[in-house]
């Protein structure tokens, strides 16, 4: 699993545009940057829809007024489904929302999470990171359907 101290590893990923799916490599997210990244099991669900996604809408000023450069969202969902969350949530502006279609992603970060018993298929978990010029210095993996670590307050608290 990726820890404090690591570099994000290079993955294409798919950004939902308003124009529609971009690949785009997590290089060209995360270089130069301070980005904070948060991962959902999946869009839609009551969790990550309710509590986890807004928190990051919410206070999408209040993290660039601490120097964040970009808020990402992933999950292992198509561009298409994370799209229309992002357009259900009003991301547009505030919140880049990726794609990790195939996993590839949460398996590089060695995040994943086997929903299979719950027709789910291998998603990511759920985390929130911080990375500086994609090096990771802030890591919040929840714990046993938790969500504390990963929630917008705690990763801003951490900035």
């Amino acid at each position: 699993m990726i820890k404090v101290g690591d570099t994000i590893p290079e993955v294409t990923v798919t950004a939902a545009t308003p124009d529609g799916p971009k690949p785009i490599s997590t290089g060209e997210i995360f270089k130069g940057k301070t980005v904070v990244l948060f991962a959902v099991p999946g869009a839609f669900t009551p969790t990550c829809s309710v509590r986890h996604l807004p928190g990051f809408v919410e206070q999408a000023e209040a993290f660039s007024d601490k120097g964040v450069d970009t808020i990402a969202c992933i999950a292992v969902n198509d561009a298409f489904v994370m799209g229309a969350w992002g357009r259900e949530h009003g991301t547009e502006g505030k919140v880049l929302m990726l794609a990790d279609g195939s996993g590839d992603f949460a398996r590089a970060m060695g995040l994943e999470l086997d929903l299979m018993a719950r027709g789910m298929g291998i998603r990511s978990q759920r985390y929130a990171l911080v990375a500086e010029n994609g090096v990771v210095t802030f890591l919040g993996v929840e714990e046993g359907g938790a969500f504390e670590a990963s929630k917008a307050e705690t990763v801003l608290a951490a900035l």
